[in-house]
């Protein structure tokens, strides 16, 4: 794992966590992974967070004595900036990339990688904010925006965070096979394989950003009443607006349309019934506005990609569902 200053430490740790318990499930006590940080100089770096990653090996430790490199991954951060100008740090990638059996980045590490060349003509994924910046800056790279992680051949990238744990989980399954990876998945309380893309927004999240008094109190009813038949009409006579006026400042608050946001906290209010109740899906789906099974699942698809069905099987507690 190549770090530096102002890495994300959970894109350093997080992937590396996640190999590294693999050893709690392998026979005769054998590590499946060796595993090192590396960095320009080996001994301390300071993250993101402030706190210190210690490199054990520096790049010249593994260009002149490791041999070859089974798995070389790179963090990002805030201090991926930087990196990106670090000529030691790119000729160090360049160099080492024909003597490794697969690259990784997790998050903004990929731009580092593009910075590299090492993404020409493929297919890559990066932190949805910096997206626009790699199809800017690396027009020879083809971006994924939803991407949780690509696999484009031997070169594998995540987007934002968390995701880096998602593709050091399949990562384990590439290498270990299913079963294996799904103890390391059970054993970390993650999902083996979570649904949608990074383009999901909380309906929350997004209603803490707007500003407009009138448009607020329209997020916040429609969080509280998932279930009411939510109209432009009806929602803009409720704060006095006309329909085209509330629509217009509802997009410019939000970034999204009225319909767009009703069906996003309606998909939100029914995932938490799906996860957490033994309701049925017909039921579910009335309660949360969608009227029937049938639109609820169309609506799952276009934004989680997978069937309310689906979503329940994977996620469920220990609830039993009832038809």
């Amino acid at each position: 794992m190549v770090a530096y200053p102002g890495a994300h430490n959970l894109d350093v740790v997080g992937p590396l966590e996640i190999l590294a318990t693999t050893a709690h499930f392998a026979a005769d006590n054998i590590r499946p992974y060796d595993i090192a940080i590396v960095a320009e100089k080996a001994g301390p770096i300071e993250a993101s967070s402030g706190l210190t990653i210690t490199a054990a090996l520096s790049f010249e430790d593994v260009l002149g004595g490791v041999g070859e490199i089974d798995t070389l991954m790179i963090a990002g951060g805030h201090g991926s900036s930087s990196a990106m100008k670090d000529r030691v740090l790119v000729e160090f990638l360049r160099a080492a990339a024909p003597r490794t059996r697969r690259i990784a980045s997790i998050c903004t590490g990929a731009l580092v990688l593009a910075e590299a060349g090492l993404l020409d003509g493929r297919r890559a994924s990066t932190h949805w904010f910096w997206c626009p910046k790699m199809e800017t800056d690396y027009p020879a790279v083809e971006v994924d925006r939803d991407a949780i992680f690509v696999r484009d051949g031997n070169v594998w990238t995540s987007a934002g965070v968390t995701s880096g744990m998602d593709l050091a989980l399949a990562l384990v399954e590439d290498d270990l096979g299913h079963e294996a990876a799904l103890q390391v998945a059970r054993f970390s309380v993650m999902y083996m394989m979570r649904p949608g893309g990074q383009s999901q927004f909380s309906a929350h999240l997004v209603a803490q950003r707007a500003e407009d008094p009138a448009i607020n109190a329209t997020l916040e009813f429609i969080l509280g009443n998932p279930g009411h038949p939510l109209t432009v009409t009806g929602l803009a006579a409720q704060v006095g607006l006309s329909e085209r006026t509330f629509a217009r400042r509802f997009k410019d608050e939000t970034g999204m349309t009225p319909a767009a946001y009703v069906e996003t906290a309606r998909i939100q209010a029914a995932r938490v019934a799906l996860e957490t109740t033994s309701r049925g899906v017909e039921l579910i789906a009335m309660e949360t506005g969608f009227q029937n099974g049938e639109r609820m699942r169309r609506a799952f698809q276009r934004q989680l990609g997978v069937s309310a069905s689906e979503y329940r099987d994977r996620f469920r507690g220990s609830h039993e569902a009832q038809p």
